[in-house]
């Protein structure tokens, strides 16, 4: 039987954690931390422990937002170099997203610097939403400047930080209403050789398609002439729901692909 995913943070995870911040902040209460998170985490599901550890990061942690944020980087592993395996190898990051999240919202800059960082080993890709419905023109411009990265962590993080119906979020509304703004960006992700960026463009048109049916399929038709053989997987990926229920439109998009 698979580990559930709740169980990934447990007695052992917040003593992992407990040890690593207190080699970084030296006035950490190590056995408060850890004897108030093992009691509390032991009836709550995942999002949950992982929301309970970014606030006992707050409560037992010395310094200001500043100074504990730069101390939860620092005890990052080296930055991942696959596109499988970090959330399994790296789980253990995962409150530091909610604790930007919660905690760093009016510390603009230091906190995207701190999401790129997590993102390269684990994802910011729930922590980055509220920052893009608080500060959607510069959050976009940082994001399109992601789309030309190198490391293709931040290129995915372009992508999925916009999904509308991202699973374990709240649905992001801001821009269902230009959809053209999250086109703009997947446009520059759709020849991407990267299968982990393919996928999460090919994800967010199937929100997409859910949201804005005719205006993506619209964008999808224009896309699938003379598209690249990525491009021509993230299409076929993104209509995956229309092949399952044998829906005709699935036909005409592979038309335009045939074509």
């Amino acid at each position: 039987m698979a580990k559930a995913l709740k169980s990934y943070f447990d007695e052992e995870t917040i003593d992992k954690l407990a040890v690593k911040i207190k080699s970084k902040d030296k006035n950490f209460n190590t056995k408060a931390f850890k004897k108030d998170l093992i009691s509390g985490v032991s009836n709550l599901e995942y999002k949950d422990r992982i929301k309970l550890i970014a606030e006992h990061f707050e409560k037992y942690m010395s310094g200001d937002y500043k100074t504990n944020i730069s101390h939860l980087v620092s005890i990052m592993p080296a930055e991942y170099p696959y596109e499988e395996g970090m959330f399994k190898e790296n789980y253990w990051l995962n409150p530091i997203g909610d604790y930007i999240m919660i905690y760093g919202l009016d510390q603009y800059s230091i906190s995207m610097n701190a999401m790129e960082a997590l993102t390269k080993r684990n994802t910011a890709e729930f922590a980055i939403r509220p920052f893009i419905e608080k500060y959607p023109k510069k959050t976009l411009k940082r994001i399109n400047k992601w789309c030309k990265s190198k490391n293709f962590h931040l290129r995915r993080l372009a992508s999925e930080g916009l999904r509308p119906r991202l699973p374990w979020a709240k649905k992001m509304s801001i821009f269902l209403d230009q959809p053209e703004v999250i086109i703009a960006v997947l446009a520059q992700l759709k020849d991407d050789p990267i299968k982990y960026v393919q996928r999460s463009v090919a994800n967010n048109l199937n929100d997409l398609l859910k949201e804005n049916e005719s205006f993506t399929l619209d964008v999808i038709k224009t896309w699938a002439n003379q598209a690249s053989p990525e491009t021509r997987w993230i299409i076929k990926h993104a209509i995956r729901n229309y092949r399952k229920k044998k829906d005709p439109k699935e036909k005409m998009i592979m038309k335009c692909l045939n074509q």
